[in-house]
């Protein structure tokens, strides 16, 4: 017997999809719920997997074409005796990962595992059901001994030697890739963007953090207290204060929101993405930081969904993880603001006539002044500024 393997269904804002990646050639045997494909869209990437166990037949669309929802793509010829619904409680009988059975591989780990010769095999999954993700194949080859024993040579990507020994190598750029790089000229051609500065003294939410994560930690099964979670509830009372800052542009119109979306923007392996804190304003630092913990995992493993993007009031973004000092944040729109972080770094502050090493940190904050008044954006900025070197205020709201 054989089934269709199809698109999945798009949502209205996702007309169409690219084939990214193959993971199986014709002929290769597949089992049910194994992935098959990755599907680039201009926001996610989208998994589709085998419907049965059996044999590749088709692939009706390659790598780079293009695809709308629910298209046919490839065929599987089904095995004899298979079914393509497996029942609840064979599956409870038996452990995730079976000896007979392949190993299941992320599409980034996947990656990473082509890319250094090795074998899923002989890598320990740590994700669901022993799924194999990157930081999985990351530990692997740092370990001793990782590449012991693999004779086989690592095959570099192709690339072209110029006639002077000059190496390139030449790749299409992700569809995901040329949709951020069109929103950001978009922003920067659309909107009069400005930014404004100021520095603030993390020394007090320092030492909130040195004194309770330990315990923060064991309340809250596992949730690390880290800068971010103080940084948003900070933008959400200074967007209440400031609703200008929290509102979009809408052709003419000008829509405030009575609510704070906000966007935490993370650097995936297939660009920037912007998941999106819903009513933020409802959630305490502890679902704060497991809910951009869980972002940051879906970003790395592929796994965001549309509905996990869409909307967004505000965007706060931390270059400072990756050594950033000082930057110009561009705007998302049809946001008006967005709130740059940066790097704690020790610096001699003069306190009181006093000289003292303090951690400081650059904030910036960049805004569309067709919506916003400069003195509003430095308010705003004054505003997280204060609650930030006074977190006291964040409890009282004052």
């Amino acid at each position: 017997m054989t089934i269709e393997i199809k698109a999945p269904t798009l949502p209205e804002s996702v007309p169409d999809g690219t084939i990214a990646t193959w993971y199986k050639n014709i002929g290769d045997s597949v089992s049910r719920d194994e992935l098959l494909v990755d599907i680039e869209t201009d926001k996610v990437v989208i998994e589709v997997v085998s419907p049965a166990d059996g044999v590749l037949q088709e692939i009706s669309k390659s790598a780079g074409d293009t695809i709308v929802s629910n298209e046919a793509i490839g065929a599987v010829q089904q095995s004899a005796g298979a079914t393509s619904v497996t029942s609840t409680t064979a599956v409870s009988e038996e452990p995730a990962n079976r000896i007979d059975e392949p190993p299941i591989v992320s599409p980034a780990a996947k990656k990473l595992i082509e890319e250094n010769n090795l074998t899923a095999e002989a890598i320990s999954g740590s994700g669901k059901d022993g799924r194999i993700t990157k930081e999985d194949v990351v530990n692997h080859l740092a370990a001793p001994g990782a590449n012991q024993g693999n004779d086989a040579p690592i095959i570099a990507p192709p690339v072209a030697a110029s006639a002077d020994g000059r190496i390139e190598e030449r790749v299409p750029m992700s569809r995901l890739r040329a949709t951020v790089a069109k929103r950001l000229l978009q922003a920067t051609q659309t909107t009069a963007m400005l930014t404004t500065f100021n520095e603030v003294n993390m020394q007090p939410i320092m030492e909130i953090r040195s004194k309770y994560k330990e315990e923060f930690g064991k309340t809250h099964d596992g949730v690390r207290l880290g800068f971010m979670s103080f940084f948003v509830r900070a933008a959400i009372e200074a967007l209440k204060r400031f609703p200008a800052v929290n509102a979009s542009l809408d052709g003419n119109d000008i829509v405030y929101h009575g609510y704070q979306d906000i966007g935490v923007a993370i650097g995936g392996p297939r660009g920037l993405v912007v998941p999106v804190l819903r009513n933020a304003d409802n959630m305490g630092l502890a679902q704060i930081e497991k809910e951009i913990r869980e972002f940051g995992e879906k970003a790395r493993d592929g796994k965001l969904s549309i509905e996990d993007m869409t909307g967004g009031t505000f965007t706060i973004s931390n270059g400072g993880v990756f050594g950033s000092l000082l930057s110009t944040p561009i705007l998302n729109p049809p946001q008006t603001a967005v709130l740059g972080m940066h790097k704690i770094q020790e610096r001699p502050m003069a306190i009181n006539g006093e000289v003292k090493v303090l951690p400081m940190m650059y904030l910036a904050l960049s805004y569309d002044h067709q919506m916003i008044d400069g003195k509003e954006a430095v308010q705003f900025l004054v505003t997280i500024k204060e609650l930030l070197e006074d977190p006291t205020r964040l409890l009282l709201e004052i």
